[in-house]
């Protein structure tokens, strides 16, 4: 459960556990997202007066293209968590590694913190494998299967300098 009542909070820390699903409404186009949902777990406890603080972790995975080869590429999302959580008005609030919420709300959405750390920890781009050697640019052909049957390329702007060279031999 993503969603804390925080007027419990007052005589104990809530423990916090549950998922953040892929499909979920937080999400916005663009985002990379999880590719099953982000798992949180940890402790929610106040912080004084309107504030709150949370420890914990959270995991997740990732499949998206390679950014070589275009091929599925995986990867394991980990991360430790420390948020803080302060009212509108606090003097907390004007910074910006601090989550605002409403004066006075019942609870506390974790959701929203979830995602934006998880979008932080998660990698912008994915190989497939150290060894991938990606597309070639001129016919798209897959060269870690093997080169492929275009003609070498040559680069038209050293062809002055290579006839001078060949002029002088």
């Amino acid at each position: 459960m993503l969603s804390i009542d925080i007027r419990a909070l007052d005589s104990q820390a809530a423990a916090v556990a549950g998922s953040l699903s892929a499909e979920d409404a937080v999400w916005v186009e663009g985002d990379i997202r999880p590719r099953e949902g982000v798992f949180v777990e940890g402790r929610l406890s106040t912080a004084g007066a309107g504030r709150y603080y949370f420890s914990g972790r959270l995991s997740g995975s990732l499949e998206m293209p390679c950014r070589r080869c275009l091929k599925p590429a995986e990867a394991a999302v980990r991360e430790d968590l420390h948020l803080l959580f302060a009212e509108t008005g606090a003097e907390e609030a004007d910074d910006p590694d601090v989550f605002v919420i409403s004066p006075h709300a019942p609870e506390l959405a974790l959701r929203p913190a979830i995602r934006e750390q998880w979008l932080l920890a998660a990698p912008p781009f994915l190989e497939c494998g150290e060894q991938c050697r990606g597309l070639r640019a001129r016919c798209g052909a897959d060269l870690n299967e093997g080169p492929c049957d275009c003609p070498p390329e040559t680069d038209t702007r050293w062809s002055a300098l290579r006839s001078l060279g060949e002029r002088t031999q």
